[in-house]
């Protein structure tokens, strides 16, 4: 290892440090966050900047650096899968009227499923607005290696059909979808924890003695995986500055303002959804502003870490303790949230790829029967996205071979991909926390004492 990287390497550590001490003085995790994101894109400036675009100083540092990136997207994905199963089974479990269930989690669907739908509409004509295309985009070496991972995925996911992808979701080996084994694997645990949850209040009822054991239990079980997930989030500033130095590092302006419209077109899709979060919102009664005030904390975490599942815990305490939602109906929302209609991930990206490459194939875009099937598919796929970074590859993925359409183009994207990913994900957890202020509303509940303090005990 050279000196340069060395002395790199020594500045890093000086920002770790200096995170950790910020973060001895008690400071909120959004504004460490937001430190972490500050100082680690102004470190990988400073690298580009320094030793020029594609220096081995760079890369030798990122080698080192990346320890710290991975390991925090290694800790978060690890933590996914038994965060899903314990908030469905506690979910469940807790529901002070089991027949209400059926209420909550058609609703919260529903809602995840419309607003995904509207994201899709608006990413679509969006992208017709700025006249975006798949014509001229460059292919490099990282595009051209990204491109041959895709379509081999793609192979296997095309083969699914819709009714063979609902299927899927049957969790026929829930140990192995606990281990990420299938690409649904993560609504497969969904349906498993709350086929477990209804069982656990079936004997509940049956024998009354095993009530106390079994409440006991759920909230312990779900109090140690809590614990474990603030343990996780506690390393997010540390991450998140190794993730955004690794971005800002190798990130090439050319292909920045080369593909600058797509940047654009996808952000001012995204503020046009959470326009609409806010207007549907404020149909049911809740003052928009007051709102996402409320939930922004929420949303910088999310938009950071760039992951909807690792967002659960913030995501049910902000519904619980700020926006007067039932634990039951917080923790389903952000659940089902974090796994179905994502509105960034599931809904607007895979929208506007398959608007900018229909053309290349001889398809008009802006034809109503193109329009309607590409939502219809974009709704029934947007069914176990991956509440991680990746997932709207995942959507897009089984979206642009079902429409016909090569998937090439999701490769193409590659550079700018991490700056685009963190809006999507501030998208999709807004969207899983309008679904549960809305299910509330509609359902008339709010949340007493002895509920609130049991969620938080």
């Amino acid at each position: 290892m050279s000196v340069a990287a060395i002395a790199s390497l020594a500045v890093f550590a000086g920002i770790l440090f200096l995170l950790y001490g910020q973060q001895r003085k008690e400071n909120t995790l959004s504004r460490l966050v937001l430190f972490g994101l500050v100082l680690g894109s102004a470190f990988g400036l400073a690298l580009q900047l320094i030793f020029g675009e594609g220096n081995p100083v760079i890369s030798q540092t990122l080698d080192w650096v990346n320890v710290v990136g991975r390991g925090y997207v290694g800790l978060l994905k690890m933590v996914i899968m038994p965060l899903v199963l314990v908030s469905m089974i506690a979910a469940v479990v807790k529901l002070e009227k089991g027949g209400s269930l059926g209420k909550i989690s058609a609703l919260t669907i529903s809602i995840l499923l419309v607003t995904t739908a509207i994201s899709a509409l608006v990413a679509i004509f969006v992208t017709q607005a700025f006249g975006l295309s798949a014509e001229g985009l460059t292919e490099g070496a990282r595009e051209t290696a990204r491109i041959a991972v895709l379509e081999n995925r793609a192979g296997r996911v095309s083969d699914l059909t819709i009714p063979q992808m609902l299927v899927s979701f049957i969790p026929t080996n829930p140990f192995a979808d606990l281990t990420g084994a299938r690409s649904t694997s993560i609504i497969a645990v969904v349906i498993f924890g709350v086929l477990t949850g209804i069982a656990a209040r079936k004997v509940m009822a049956e024998k009354e003695e095993l009530e106390t054991p079994i409440r006991t239990f759920v909230d312990a079980v779900q109090s140690i995986v809590m614990r474990l997930v603030k343990m996780i989030m506690a390393l997010t500033p540390y991450g998140i500055a190794a993730l955004m130095a690794k971005v800002v590092a190798t990130s090439s302006a050319g292909d920045i303002l080369n593909l600058l419209g797509f940047i654009v077109a996808s952000y001012v899709a995204i503020a046009l959804m959470f326009v609409v979060h806010g207007i549907l919102v404020a149909f049911f009664g809740v003052n928009p502003k007051e709102f996402f005030q409320k939930i922004w904390p929420v949303l910088t975490f999310a938009f950071t870490s760039r992951s909807s599942a690792a967002s659960i815990p913030l995501n049910v305490e902000a519904q619980i303790d700020k926006l007067n939602v039932p634990p039951a109906v917080a923790n389903l929302s952000a659940s089902f949230g974090a796994t179905i209609g994502q509105n960034g991930c599931a809904g607007i990206y895979p929208a506007m790829l398959a608007v900018m490459v229909a053309p290349m194939v001889g398809i008009d875009a802006m034809d109503i029967n193109f329009i309607l099937s590409l939502i219809a598919i974009i709704v029934v796929s947007s069914f176990g996205i991956a509440g991680v970074g990746g997932g709207a590859t995942f959507a897009a993925l089984i979206v642009l071979p079902a429409m016909g359409l090569p998937v090439t183009i999701a490769a193409l994207l590659i550079s700018i991909e991490p700056l685009i990913d963190m809006a999507r994900t501030a998208l999709n957890v807004s969207g899983s926390m309008t679904a549960g202020t809305i299910t509330s509303r509609i359902l008339g509940s709010k949340v007493t004492s002895d509920e609130l303090d049991t969620q938080k005990a």
